[in-house]
């Protein structure tokens, strides 16, 4: 059954919206090629300035409850009237942007944060983008930024006894056995089928899709080069409070990370095997300096998910906050990641168009 993981909503101290700036910074940096990508590719005269309803069609795929999904509209918006300015069309398009995520995220907060002056129309969708969301060629832009590493689900392999994949005593994959990544690569690819199959019946013939995403270099293994090293202080954690007896060892064998970064060759196959979309650009970021994640930024990422799993009826607050009060002084003792450590996964940018 696909899963839903949302991050922290509202905007408290330990919400998304407060504790996003990795990847708000992420998106800074890639803003010069996302633009560029855009301006040189977007189809400006397919569309009729007749028509009664000619709105050009974003869609946010993973927008979460802001504020990065705005900064990107903003962004992607510009370069779409750069576009039309730079022609000859006379005609100043309108713009209607579609948030989606699961339905557990915290649209209301969305909702209430959109930007006053936002130049475009906004409707929020509810669901997973592993699925059809939308009419056939409804779209003119797919976008999703830092949300595809989100598997529908954790491989079943990995917590099930029996198999060879199971993951024992880890919540991730990175050191694990080969069999695991195998798991997660297995997964993701199903994922990723389901997502440029739908994508591809969504938007028009000339329709982009731009992604990013973290990846591996080509030719490592799942296991050796992914975004582990984030994790290491979390799963350090929970190997502890499950040897101390504080929750059980099967809630810890049972419970993984639903995250993948997959190559680029990786991506490309699945692309390929689609066949509905020209591979425009798919270029590997350069890998950066990268700070522990701090207890803020933990608790707005997978508060939610290690909530559902570890609560213990009455308890599940008390064991929540001892995780990650353990957390805090845990991350003291690790330094940042270096540029160099090729055991930390770097960002992908994908540029496609529909064909």
């Amino acid at each position: 059954m696909e899963e839903s993981f949302p991050m922290a909503g509202g905007d408290g101290p330990y919400s998304y919206a407060k504790n996003s700036n990795l990847q708000k910074e992420a998106t800074e940096k890639a803003k010069e090629i996302l633009v560029a990508a855009i301006t040189e590719n977007v189809e400006i005269n397919k569309h009729n300035i007749c028509a009664i309803s000619n709105s050009f069609r974003i869609a946010d795929f993973g927008c979460s409850i802001g504020p990065n999904t705005f900064m990107a509209m903003e962004i992607i918006i510009e370069a779409i009237y750069k576009s039309y300015h730079d022609s000859t069309s006379t005609y100043n398009p309108e713009f209607h942007v579609f948030f989606i995520d699961h339905v557990s995220n915290d649209f209301n907060f969305l909702f209430k944060n959109l930007p006053k002056d936002r130049i475009y129309f906004a409707a929020g969708v509810p669901g997973s983008f592993y699925h059809r969301l939308f009419p056939r060629a409804s779209l003119d832009l797919a976008y999703s930024s830092h949300a595809l590493h989100w598997l529908s689900k954790t491989p079943m392999e990995v917590i099930n006894p029996s198999s060879l994949a199971f993951n024992k005593g880890k919540i991730f994959y990175a050191k694990a056995a080969e069999q695991v990544g195998e798991a997660y690569k297995n997964q993701h690819e199903e994922d990723m089928a389901s997502f440029f199959g739908a994508r591809s019946e969504e938007l028009t013939l000339g329709g982009l899709v731009v992604i990013l995403m973290s990846c591996r270099e080509d030719g490592s293994l799942p296991a050796h080069s992914s975004l582990g090293p984030l994790f290491e202080p979390l799963e350090s954690t929970i190997i502890d409070m499950a040897n101390e007896g504080i929750i059980s060892k099967e809630k810890l064998d049972s419970f993984n990370l639903p995250i993948f970064s997959p190559s680029p060759e990786e991506i490309k196959k699945i692309i390929q095997k689609n066949g509905c979309f020209e591979i425009l650009r798919l270029e590997v970021l350069p890998r950066t300096f990268s700070p522990m994640i701090t207890t803020e930024q933990c608790r707005a990422g997978f508060e939610n998910i290690i909530t559902k799993h570890f609560n213990d009826n009455n308890n599940d607050n008390v064991i929540i906050e001892q995780l990650f009060d353990r957390y805090s002084k845990k991350i003291g003792g690790y330094s940042p990641i270096s540029a160099d450590d090729k055991t930390m996964a770097t960002g992908l940018f994908l540029l496609l168009k529909r064909i």
